[in-house]
């Protein structure tokens, strides 16, 4: 959410944002709200110090028709105070439902774009790999030839984009994450077991909705929603506290379940695990102060803490600049990172790095004291830092071996009890 007062006087960038972001929102309407709002609580102040005049005139009067007259103008303050609380609630409801519609504004660096094919290559990190001496299978093959993976079964239970991964594949998710946690408690990160299921409070603060409904769970008997990602949980952890200046940043990695409808993606990537209903994954959250340098520097904390794991794992990727339209709401500046996996022959996204300033802030009640002890808003920042299965892809696809057998990384080793292989059972 934004200031309204910036709103005001940014109002030709405010609509331009909503452009370039595909958000439909009418600012018009908004700004004429909040006129209709400003004039009520004008009105509103207007009464109340009246009333206050008067009642401090009344017990100074003696009794006789100026007091009655006195008396009798507080019960029309009353009662027309009365009528404009009831409007103030309708048009303050409005004013609300209108200003969580309006967007951040992307900042320059971000380019322009209807849609991530508009994202913008910044750089490439290793050399895909290359397969000498026999043809790669995908990841689906390895799987179900391993004994690691099973959609069928998942479809049949859970329905499509279901799965199950059993046996090493559950081992080497496993791997992945408890050495991605490590590597972040390592740099100062707090790890969290957060709530999957969050009220609409929690999905409003961090921008999920309105908007993103549709690609939600929810629970309608206990009104509550299946995350998508702990960026939901851990953001909201200090909704509605003032946080001490010394305290910042907060480092914070949650690790958890993942619920996505994937509404809108019909017959996108619908072979494997690149797009599933359910997924694993270690998200980075940052509550920093609100300071533009702060906020840059912690970005790139979370993108190299994201990078670092894929060069520990040896994987290949590059770093694109999201673009206005495939950017959140939210989301200020935005950089995912891709992953190499040759059943794609091309790089697919696995990491997004999201820069906010106060957006989330503000709809959540975030606030610290600064070194004066001004409060204000914090900046909020988040990272995927791995998520499961999808990082399965590359791992099963870079490391496979002519044999039909699974190098495990070497980062990962110690997490798989020494071994350096998954080998296909023997018959």
């Amino acid at each position: 959410m934004l200031d309204i007062k910036y709103i005001r006087e940014n109002l030709e960038a405010v609509r331009n944002a909503a452009k370039v972001k595909r958000v439909k929102v009418d600012l018009d309407k908004l700004i004429a709200v909040d006129d209709q709002r400003r004039e009520l609580i004008t009105k509103s102040e207007t009464i109340r110090a009246e009333k206050n005049k008067a009642s401090g005139e009344i017990p100074k009067m003696a009794t006789g028709p100026e007091k009655q007259a006195l008396l009798d103008k507080m019960k029309s303050y009353s009662e027309e105070e009365k009528v404009l609380s009831e409007e103030l609630k309708l048009i303050e409801t409005e004013f609300t439902q209108l200003m969580l519609l309006v967007p951040a504004v992307p900042s320059d660096k971000a380019p322009v774009g209807k849609d991530d094919t508009e994202n913008v290559e910044l750089y490439k990190v290793g050399t895909p790999t290359v397969f000498n001496g026999f043809e790669p299978k995908d990841h689906v093959t390895l799987g179900e030839e391993l004994d690691l993976i099973d959609i069928p079964r998942g479809v049949k239970i859970a329905g499509s984009r279901s799965y199950f991964l059993k046996g090493d594949g559950l081992l080497l998710e496993n791997a992945v994450m408890r050495m991605t946690i490590d590597h972040l408690v390592s740099k100062g990160f707090t790890p969290f077991s957060v709530p999957l299921m969050v009220n609409n409070d929690a999905m409003t603060g961090t921008g999920y909705f309105p908007g993103g409904e549709e690609s939600a769970y929810k629970l309608e008997r206990d009104d509550l929603n299946l995350i998508g990602t702990s960026e939901v949980s851990l953001t909201s952890y200090h909704r509605d506290e003032i946080l001490s200046n010394d305290e910042l940043p907060k480092l914070y990695a949650g690790l958890s379940s993942c619920f996505r409808r994937e509404a809108g993606t019909y017959g996108k990537d619908t072979r494997g695990l690149y797009r599933v209903h359910q997924f694993t994954k270690v998200e980075q959250v940052v509550v920093c102060k609100n300071d533009l340098e702060e906020s840059q520097k912690m970005f790139d904390l979370l993108l190299t803490n994201a990078k670092e794991i894929l060069e520990k794992l040896g994987l290949a990727y590059r770093v694109v600049a999201v673009c206005t339209g495939d950017m959140g709401q939210g989301q200020v500046y935005k950089n995912d990172i891709e992953t190499w996996m040759p059943s794609r022959n091309g790089y697919g996204e696995t990491h997004s790095c999201s820069m906010f300033f106060d957006f989330q802030a503000r709809r959540l009640n975030l606030r610290y004291r600064d070194e004066q002890g001004k409060t204000k808003l914090a900046y909020t920042l988040n990272n995927t830092c791995i998520a499961s299965p999808r990082v399965l892809i590359p791992l099963l696809e870079c490391y496979q071996n002519a044999d039909g057998s699974i190098t495990i990384p070497e980062a990962l080793r110690p997490y798989m009890n020494g071994r350096t292989k998954i080998e296909p059972k023997k018959k």
